[in-house]
């Protein structure tokens, strides 16, 4: 079962992180504008230069070529990029059709072109290109913030789903406070989630019961050794 952790992970805005998302777990991850949520992530995805390392199982990310290593660990950004001007060019061949249906689309969405799309089927299309490649392991940057209820209950069931399906483990940057309270519940197969967020360089738990300093996650006398973030097509 696919398990992911952050050893002395550390990027230009935060101090270095040890962090450990167990199978099956989600993790939201909030903070201020410009605090280094994304730029997180995107070191996770080794897409940006970082020290320490990052773990799926007893895997390594510098172990692994960066293209294999973002089909494992898969990063939705926040505005997702498209290479063709057909919807379905960017699917693999065996697509599961329910895949689509889940997210509130027919098979002809495939043979679509891309600059009809509105940015809520973007982004939900974004999530089914990603979920199609069957990552281990998910970064989401806020993969339901240009959605309306209807279209962000999908998003969320699918997750949901994909988490007790797969046991992936799920880092979600959200900026929707009733969304991280909402399915930070446990639900049947799952366990509810935990609620951090960046204060300063910092990351700490949301809730204020962790302590009067609230509980810091940094390994502050930890120093990785310098990852850079390598370069390659994103998957």
């Amino acid at each position: 079962m696919p398990e992911l952790r952050l050893q002395g992970l550390k990027t230009r805005n935060l101090a270095p992180i040890d962090l450990h998302l167990a199978p099956g777990d989600l993790v939201f991850l909030s903070g201020p504008s410009g605090s280094g949520k994304s730029l997180l992530l995107r070191a996770l995805a080794d897409l940006d230069e970082h020290q320490g390392e990052v773990w799926l199982n007893a895997t390594p990310c510098a172990t692994l070529p960066a293209p294999e290593w973002r089909q494992r660990v898969g990063l939705l950004p926040a505005e997702a990029f498209w290479w063709y001007d057909r919807v379905g060019d960017h699917f693999p061949t065996a697509l599961d059709p329910g895949l689509l249906d889940r997210l509130g689309f027919g098979p002809e969405v495939l043979d679509w072109q891309v600059a009809r799309l509105s940015t809520g089927e973007r982004q939900r299309l974004a999530l089914a290109r990603l979920l199609a490649l069957q990552p281990r392991a998910l970064l989401l940057d806020e993969a339901t913030a240009n959605l309306d209820p209807p279209n962000r209950d999908r998003v969320e069931a699918l997750i949901q789903d994909y988490r007790r399906e797969r046991d992936a483990p799920v880092l979600w940057v959200s900026h929707d406070p009733d969304q991280r309270q909402r399915l930070a519940q446990p639900m049947p197969g799952l366990s509810g989630a935990r609620r951090l967020i960046i204060r300063g360089d910092r990351l700490e738990e949301e809730e204020p019961g962790a302590g009067p300093e609230g509980h810091t996650l940094q390994a502050q006398s930890q120093q990785g050794r310098p990852q850079p973030g390598r370069a390659g097509s994103w998957n």
